[in-house]
């Protein structure tokens, strides 16, 4: 059980509207809210289960109505001083949060059976929750005030979500006063008594200290040893206590600490497991909510006696998330941690390890401690689950590249049956897997297959998608390249074509695959990868890499304008191109984006584009290249791409699968971004994504929301042409374009 007297999170007043609830019930992950009036008395509660019944019941819906329509009026719950046994017997399986009132029926405190998350402030942590970094400042800042918002300034920099400082009252602390002379204490002591006495901050000048780092986003928290200091950080509205391993045992502090109802991070350090086990009781029965840290308490502390193992024991022990607190030296045991199970990494942090001090000489330096955190998220990103093993979208794309398929040997006619000697092995892996040849085998083909050509899955259930006519309210298109423009265009009749080069296109005379098409108009996307490794990239400061793209970019519009004497129009074709702005080891720091973007702008200017109509192609965060995957830095925010734009006088492609990456990405609305970047889109690829790097989807099997993305685009773009973008779309004759025309047009 935990008791939670800070429960923001958890209320809403009784006239506030039902969807206000609901959005307050799906961010504090709890699936209830406590409605109260002005004064605070618990009026009602709303569960999900309130407002399903609400919902069967009332016509017309109208969330915005009063939550206490919806909301249950006979509700359990416990006096605020009752025992905890008592609070305990309220819970059942139907009531998992117990409301505790006041003699007066006000709210005063939460009760939680157990599966309340850790949260300090409004971040969760444990879970899947980002680790949470916290950089330990101590009394690093050797009682100057300066020092300690250098440290503050430089701990938000390296990336520390937290700063942790310590608060002491010497006088009640230790016996004698904390006498330095002292004559029976012994050398350690008075080391530590020494150093206290000369680097601790009073109390206001640590107040000022966290105003700082929540003035700079880092959330201040601290370690009270005592029960005054305790009261004062109280008093002051501490987001969280620190308890120092010293403390384990030491329950009259714990109990102080869980009866102000903040958060509780606790240090297992110096202590037994009967230890830590007493002090989770006591956690428990005080109605705590708390985290344990792993920690072995020698400065520097020798590798062999970490014991990360000992994580997994602490978890079951404390039921609670669990993180490591380290003494080593470098970081990377650090990092080790997060892989075996940590949630909340804390590391002593210093601008000089020369200073005076012993927490100096084991901390981590600003660069030191940002590396840490950066190799934390990569931990983080490559835990994954313990599920059923799927295939990440590159090693599809690469799988494409390297693997082998099942192919025709000679040629095979609707009707056909497959025999052994029909088949065989060959690369690339675009068509069935050789392991399903006894599959394939004794199947009846329902249709020609050509001698070198693929068999496919459809090939096996006879569900292959065929085109048709179709009708949009905008010009759509098709991807093609010289090799299937043809029989694309013989087999439907789309507004246009868009030309996807490759490098090996450049070099290739059009007349050898253009003439006597069927009348169409062109687009053309330009490649992004060139021989010799070389990607596309306007915003590079090489001068080398910038001539070689220069050069690129004028044979792509040479040969953009070429394609043009075999199709009906435009007289400036769009030419889709992506613009650059990779890296390959890190994103770049926002503030060096502008100057990247003034490197295009100046590009674009020293090229004649002339005969086209140059759009810049938003782009992924993470764009897969050269059989890996890269960061991207342009054309990715709204904010940004939408800027250029306009300075620069260039449309954009907007790209529906990479700018809902990218919204997934930096966690925001994919809706705002398109109310932002649809108005200045001359063209669109619409495709599905999911996750971070999950592009080319095939429509509806992602995350967009295609009713909503959809009727956007008819009101912000409506002339903007666009081609279905789905990976390996042109395989099976097109089949995935066809497939994805197929469920548009029940949209659009």
């Amino acid at each position: 059980m935990k008791i939670e007297r800070r429960f923001a999170h958890l209320v809403v007043f009784s006239e506030d509207a039902i969807a206000d609830a609901l959005a307050k019930m799906g961010r504090n992950q709890r699936r209830v809210v406590f409605c109260v009036d002005e004064s605070g008395v618990l009026e009602g509660v709303l569960t999900d289960g309130d407002v399903r019944r609400w919902l069967l019941d009332v016509d017309p819906i109208d969330l915005g109505r009063s939550v206490l329509e919806a909301a249950n009026p006979d509700f359990t719950w416990v006096p605020a001083d009752a025992p905890a046994d008592e609070i305990a017997a309220a819970f059942s399986p139907r009531v998992q949060q117990v409301p505790l009132l006041d003699d007066r029926g006000r709210l005063v405190a939460v009760a939680d059976r157990d599966d309340a998350p850790f949260r300090v402030g409004d971040r969760v942590i444990g879970g899947e929750h980002p680790t949470w970094v916290i950089a330990e400042i101590g009394i690093n800042h050797n009682g100057s005030v300066a020092l300690g918002r250098e440290l503050v300034e430089a701990a938000a920099s390296a990336g520390a979500d937290a700063v942790k400082f310590q608060m002491r009252d010497l006088a009640t602390l230790y016996r004698d006063g904390g006498r330095l002379d002292a004559p029976d204490e012994d050398l350690g002591s008075q080391y530590v008594l020494d150093l206290l006495a000369r680097f601790e901050l009073d109390p206001d000048d640590l107040y000022t200290l966290f105003d700082h780092a929540v003035s700079l986003g880092v959330t201040p928290f601290c370690t009270a040893w005592d029960t005054e200091s305790v009261r004062r950080l109280d008093e002051y509205g501490i987001p969280a206590f620190k308890v120092a391993s010293a403390d384990l045992t030491n329950h009259e502090l714990l109990v102080a600490m869980a009866a102000t109802g903040r958060p509780m991070v606790v240090s297992t350090g110096m202590s037994s497991e009967s230890e830590i086990v007493d002090c989770v009781a006591t956690l428990r029965s005080a109605g705590a909510s708390y985290a344990l840290l792993h920690c072995n308490s020698t400065y520097p502390a020798p590798y062999r006696d970490l014991n990360l193992t000992y994580l997994h024991r602490l978890a079951e022990l404390g039921a609670c998330p669990v993180g490591y607190s380290g003494h080593e030296r470098g970081h990377h045991v650090a990092v080790a941690a997060v892989a075996v199970g940590a949630r909340l990494v804390e590391k002593h942090f210093t601008l000089d390890r020369e200073l005076e001090g012993n927490d100096h000489k084991v901390s981590l330096l600003p660069d030191e401690f940002a590396r840490m955190v950066a190799e934390i998220r990569d931990v983080e990103a490559s835990l994954g689950t313990d599920g059923e093993r799927t295939l990440s979208q590159g090693e599809l794309m690469n799988r494409v590249t390297l693997a082998k398929s099942l192919v025709a040997v000679g040629d095979l006619r609707a009707g056909d049956t497959v025999r052994p000697e029909d088949v065989t092995v060959k690369g690339p892996g675009r068509g069935l897997q050789p392991d399903r040849r006894d599959d394939l085998l004794g199947t009846r083909l329902r249709r020609d297959v050509p001698a070198g050509d693929f068999f496919y899955a459809t090939d096996l259930s006879g569900d292959a998608v065929a085109p048709r006519p179709y009708g949009f309210r905008r010009p759509w298109g098709v991807p093609v390249r010289y090799h299937d423009v043809r029989s694309i265009l013989e087999a439907s009749t789309p507004d246009f074509v868009e030309f996807h080069l490759s490098y090996k296109d450049l070099d290739l005379d059009p007349s050898q695959f253009l003439g006597d098409l069927p009348a169409c108009r062109y687009a053309v996307h330009s490649p992004d990868l060139f021989a010799g490794d070389h990607i596309l990239n306007l915003a590079t400061d090489d001068p080398a890499h910038r001539r070689r793209t220069l050069d690129e970019l004028r044979r792509t519009v040479d040969v953009a304008a070429r394609i043009g004497g075999y199709f009906s129009g435009p007289d400036r074709p769009v030419l889709v191109v992506s613009m650059g702005g990779f890296t390959s080891d890190r994103p770049v720091p926002v503030a060096d984006r502008a100057a990247m973007y003034e490197r295009v702008a100046a590009s674009l200017e020293v090229v004649d584009t002339s005969p086209v109509e140059i759009l810049a192609q938003t782009l992924p965060p993470f764009p897969w290249y050269l059989g890996g995957q890269l960061f991207c830095n342009l054309f990715v925010d709204a904010d940004d791409t939408a800027a250029f734009s306009d300075e620069a006088g260039v449309g954009l492609c907007l790209d529906v699968s990479h700018t809902k990456l990218a919204a997934n990405q930096r966690g925001a609305s994919f809706a705002e971004w398109v109310e932002l970047l649809a108005p200045r889109a001359r063209h669109l690829h619409i495709v599905d994504a999911g996750g971070v790097d999950g592009e080319g989807l095939q429509i509806g099997d992602g995350e967009v929301d295609f009713a909503v993305l959809l009727e956007q685009l008819d009101r912000l773009c409506p002339d903007a042409g666009f081609i279905p973008e789905i990976w390996q779309g042109h395989r099976n004759g097109g089949e995935g374009f066809w497939v994805a025309l197929d469920r548009l047009e029940a949209w659009w």
